[in-house]
């Protein structure tokens, strides 16, 4: 599962797309739900850097905080979401989503994005409000599908090794 998981990352990655609307977020909790801790972790960092090889670098600084944001996701999604629920799995998405931004965006200031001030630190953060809202969007709809079709998935195993067994009675 990890290595689907990481093909449907860079693809979703690559492909032309809203800015900050990708799975990663969403690839980290499901990893953290569903995956060996330590595969977890490596999904999201996996998926940046094959997808950072072919789009290209960008500031070192920056860079170090973007990863270190996605870093974050498989650890709620181990810590919440082993057992889901719709609201669960929002709250995930919310916490997940708002460290990335602040770390995300605090290596944005750091790396000469804004002032050294202050006040740029809050600019930094203001303007990068729209980014954080797609960030949310993207990483609540990717959860739902993640989480949604693997439970589909189960319920119809479930079903369809309940009808078998039925069916050997008769």
């Amino acid at each position: 599962m990890p290595y689907l998981l990481i093909i449907f990352g860079v693809i979703a990655r690559l492909i032309p797309h809203p800015w900050n609307f990708t799975p990663l977020g969403a690839l980290g909790l499901f990893g953290g739900a569903n995956c060996s801790f330590r595969t977890a972790l490596f999904i999201p960092l996996i998926v940046l850097f094959i997808a950072d090889s072919i789009l290209g670098f960008y500031n070192p600084v920056l860079m170090f905080f973007v990863y270190l944001g996605f870093l974050f996701a498989p650890v709620i999604g181990r810590l919440f979401l082993q057992k889901h629920t719709p609201f669960r799995l929002l709250g995930a998405v919310f916490t997940s989503a708002t460290i990335f931004f602040v770390l995300s965006n605090f290596g944005v200031w750091l790396s000469g994005g804004y002032e050294f001030t202050f006040a740029g630190l809050i600019e930094c953060y203001t303007l990068a409000i729209p980014f954080y809202g797609a960030t949310l969007i993207g990483d609540a709809i990717y959860a739902f599908i993640l989480f949604g079709s693997k439970d589909l998935f189960f319920l119809l195993k479930t079903k369809a090794l309940k009808n078998k067994s039925y069916d050997q009675f008769f």
